[in-house]
């Protein structure tokens, strides 16, 4: 096994869930978002940790997530935001009972083949109110809505999505009144049980969009909080952790890794830590960051190596081989949040996640 480990404590997941469900509407669902293993946390252990409590709807990137949640015992409904790619059999879509984001004609046509072979293909249909990404235009709406229908498939939801829920609270309400505007057009249209959504973290965490009958949690559930937003309640999800490898006492003047960017000004214990930017401690952390080492905060000093960096710990003569090193989270009664590791890394906390998630062994606690 690898010196490095990222903990997840699917126990505060369900906490977050849940917290995040008691400030919704009583006819508002989540969506909860598992995309990209639940951004770092494990797609299947935590869609299950997320089902039991409570969650029924679970939204992913590809149809190859849809499957593998349906093949881990997931029954609830399942949305692929991506669409199908090239590669993917539309058949798959009515063969594991997944909803598929359509932008265009082209997303449709590729569907119709499937309309009475055994069910009508359930869609959502993306309209693009200020994103600038995946969706149609709110003009190209009506047309596509009515080429949905008549392709024999089935409209269970219209959404959208907010690029600036974290940053401009005054554009949201904007991109929020295009979609209300959009849909009281097309109602009369639109069939029963269709399902309106736009709201991510950001906005759930300001509680715009969240009327409508589904909002679409992300970075929230895994408690770590959008840009300038704090997470209020939630708890973080995921911890890093590794084990000290070695300690050495080096005079003054000594230059510490490649290039030697740090040079010690006195007699220092470095210690060598068996973390990299192969698992996911990005260079550009090099010298601005912290880990925490029996409860205090060390620097890491020196040029990040692919498998190794060096911490600074000559105030804590105590520290030797094997000792703990949290990189993220809580040890005593000091943390380092993701939110921080994020700064310092001229980032967001979605990405340190991902990162730490999808490139370190996992182990779950709090089943």
């Amino acid at each position: 096994m690898s010196f490095n480990r990222v903990e997840i404590d699917l126990a505060a997941l369900a906490a977050n869930f849940q917290l995040l469900a008691s400030r919704l509407p009583a006819t508002t669902r989540q969506l909860v978002m598992v995309k990209s293993e639940a951004y770092g946390h494990g797609l299947e252990r935590s869609a299950l940790a997320l089902a039991r409590a409570g969650a029924t709807a679970f939204g992913v990137a590809e149809l190859e997530e849809g499957v593998r949640l349906r093949r881990a015992g997931i029954t609830g409904e399942i949305l692929v935001a991506l669409g199908l790619s090239p590669d993917d059999d539309p058949a798959d879509v009515l063969r594991h009972d997944v909803q598929v984001v359509v932008c265009g004609a082209e997303d449709i046509d590729r569907l119709r083949p499937l309309a009475g072979s055994g069910g009508a293909p359930a869609v959502h249909l993306k309209v693009d109110v200020g994103m600038g990404r995946l969706g149609c235009l709110p003009a190209q709406a009506p047309g596509l809505v009515d080429m949905v229908r008549a392709a024999g498939l089935r409209l269970a939801g219209l959404m959208a999505h907010f690029p600036l829920a974290d940053e401009d609270v005054g554009a949201t309400r904007e991109h929020l009144q295009r979609f209300l505007s959009l849909v009281a057009r097309l109602r009369p249209a639109l069939p029963a049980g269709c399902r309106l959504h736009i709201a991510n973290s950001a906005a759930m965490l300001r509680g715009l969009g969240t009327e409508l009958d589904w909002v679409r949690p992300g970075i929230a559930l895994y408690g770590a909080g959008p840009a300038g937003l704090a997470p209020a309640g939630l708890r973080p999800v995921m911890a890093m952790k590794s084990s000290v490898v070695q300690v050495k006492e080096v005079p003054a003047g000594s230059g510490v890794s490649y290039g030697h960017t740090f040079v010690t000004r006195r007699r220092s214990r470095i210690a060598v830590l068996p973390v990299g930017y192969d698992d996911g401690y990005l260079r550009r952390l090099s010298g601005r960051a912290w880990v925490l080492i029996r409860g205090r905060r060390c620097p890491v000093v020196g040029t990040i190596c692919m498998n190794a960096c060096m911490a600074d710990v000559t105030g804590l003569p105590e520290v030797t081989a094997g000792d703990e090193v949290v990189l993220l989270g809580r040890q005593g009664d000091e943390e380092i949040a993701a939110e921080e590791i994020a700064r310092w890394s001229d980032t967001i906390s979605y990405e340190i996640l991902c990162l730490f998630g999808s490139r370190n062994r996992r182990v779950f606690r709090g089943v």
